[in-house]
């Protein structure tokens, strides 16, 4: 019926078939992650202790691996509804293990390799990795995902979310000001990609979205447990509840906090904004919604997933121009030491196949 479309669609395909065969191409689950394994003191004292259970697989018997299947349960990857696990790699734990590695971009070996306990004992977002619906399989390229019902705000278009602070679970050693400018910064970079507005009210019982810092058990059923560990969480539409670890040592500026286990509040501020506004959590590694933040490290431009992922919920900002993202690619990649020809084949790659597999 529209032989130039097939033609064109047919000839498309080709030229993609041969730019990944006749250029390096760097997917999202093979991008070089640094194998940083910090000292005690760096780390979730509970966490911290799963390096002893380095190479172990199916059939090992190490005392406290319980206490690593506790882990994997919170998360959702281990499924038993009862607490009383065992110190047995089984092989019910061997297909977490597994499962753990695909979603989180990981080479898949079935058991606790170095890359794997590296990330296992990486602080991270406490909103669990089993908390979204898998995509159908036309989005197997795809590395986004969404909590389950594909929640978003509900709003008249243009859309504009309110967010306030918690006038009673702040912390002290942060002006005010300074979390405000954070997280102004933190909204907009969701907002130059989406037609959404975020405004900040003073009115906090009726702001869209509530920011506060807290301890422990806070009420909500997810307690935080203390200096690194989780970090932060946050609800899904049309919730909006965004909370931060009062226990750690945030920062607005590394230079000014020789902190080892200082955690950047912009980093974690615009990854629990992707929750808030629907985005569970990303298996590229490079993405903002990437569960994993190691301390002292920087991660705010959002990337080809995160884009991606939220503009399938709201659309695209019709200000919104691809040269900016690019741009955060580029200097993504030469951070990790890809040539500039390899990051362009790369980012040429990526837009004509984000092109003909945008979602409809």
């Amino acid at each position: 019926m529209f032989p130039f479309f097939s033609c064109f669609s047919l000839f498309s395909f080709f030229i993609i078939f041969f730019l990944s065969l006749s250029c390096p191409c760097f997917p999202a689950r093979t991008i070089p992650d640094q194998v940083t394994v910090v000292t005690a003191d760096a780390h979730n004292a509970t966490w911290h202790d799963f390096k002893r259970f380095l190479d172990a697989c199916r059939g090992s018997h190490i005392s406290g691996m319980s206490e690593l299947k506790k882990y994997f349960h919170r998360f959702g990857y281990l499924s038993l509804a009862e607490t009383n696990f065992t110190d047995t790699f089984d092989t019910q734990f061997e297909s977490a293990v597994v499962l753990y590695q695909n979603r989180l971009g990981l080479p898949v070996t079935g058991k606790l390799d170095s890359d794997t306990i590296s990330t296992i004992m990486s602080p991270r977002c406490g909103v669990s990795d089993s908390a979204h619906a898998a995509l159908p399989p036309l989005h197997a390229a795809r590395h986004y995902a969404y909590f389950y019902g594909r929640p978003r705000w509900a709003r008249s278009s243009p859309m504009t979310l309110s967010y306030a602070f918690s006038p009673n679970n702040m912390i002290g050693y942060l002006s005010l000001s300074d979390i405000q400018t954070i997280f102004r910064r933190s909204f907009s970079r969701w907002s130059a990609v989406i037609p959404v507005n975020f405004t900040e009210t003073d009115v906090y019982d009726s702001a869209d979205i509530k920011i506060g810092f807290y301890r422990g058990d806070h009420g909500d059923g997810q307690p935080f447990d203390g200096v690194l560990g989780v970090l932060a969480h946050a609800f899904s539409p049309q919730n909006g509840r965004l909370h931060l670890d009062a226990s750690e040592s945030w920062a607005v500026d590394f230079k000014s906090v020789g902190s080892k286990v200082a955690v950047d509040l912009e980093s974690v501020a615009t990854h629990e904004i992707g929750h808030v506004l629907g985005l569970a959590h990303s298996s590229a590694k490079e993405a903002v919604m990437y569960p994993n933040l190691r301390p002292r490290t920087k991660k705010v431009d959002l990337k080809m997933d995160d884009v991606a992922g939220v503009q399938a919920l709201y659309g695209s900002n019709p200000n919104f121009k691809f040269s900016s993202l690019f741009e955060s690619e580029n200097s993504y990649n030469q951070a990790f030491g890809f040539s500039s020809t390899h990051s362009n084949w790369t980012i040429s790659l990526s837009l004509l196949l984000f092109i003909f597999f945008l979602p409809t």
